[in-house]
């Protein structure tokens, strides 16, 4: 999926404003240069005039910080690298890890976006690339995950 797609679709999901993007993104890095135009030029269509492609730096710090909005921050970790490379399986894991949802909830969400999935479906998702059960999340499985957990943030369930 589209980078920008899926900042539009968390930021509609979670109702946030441009200066909450940014916030956001910079629980990741204090220091990461984002600022409220390129927010709002990520979220135009491709078509209007001003559109900027987000990049995969931008995605992975939005979805990071996104981790420490709703968990926190654990000191006593050290800090993991930045992804380089936002796949569709890294933003599934990221929304998994910030809202803290398990393969039951996981399963609810497709469930409620018309779209079921079944657990060794969805465990493939979770693998690593190399291991011989690694599912790629492909576009529409992304998309309606996205859905399913709008209706879900939205509708208060």
């Amino acid at each position: 999926m589209i980078n920008n797609d899926v900042l539009r679709s968390i930021r509609y999901m979670l109702d946030l404003s441009d200066n909450k993007v940014v916030e956001i993104t910079r629980l990741a890095d204090a220091d990461f240069p984002l600022e409220r135009a390129d927010v709002q030029a990520y979220l135009k269509r491709d078509d209007e005039d001003g559109f900027v492609a987000c990049s995969d730096r931008v995605l992975a710090h939005f979805l990071d910080g996104l981790v420490f909005h709703h968990r926190g921050r654990d000191e006593s970790l050290p800090q993991r690298p930045v992804e380089t490379r936002i796949t569709n399986n890294v933003v599934l894991k990221k929304l998994r890890v910030a809202f803290q949802l398990k393969d039951v909830d996981m399963h609810q969400i497709f469930q409620d976006a018309g779209f079921p999935v079944s657990k060794p479906e969805l465990s493939a998702l979770f693998r690593q690339p190399g291991h011989k059960n690694f599912r790629p999340c492909g576009d529409q499985l992304l998309r309606n995950f996205l859905k399913g957990l709008t209706l879900r943030l939205r509708n208060g369930s």
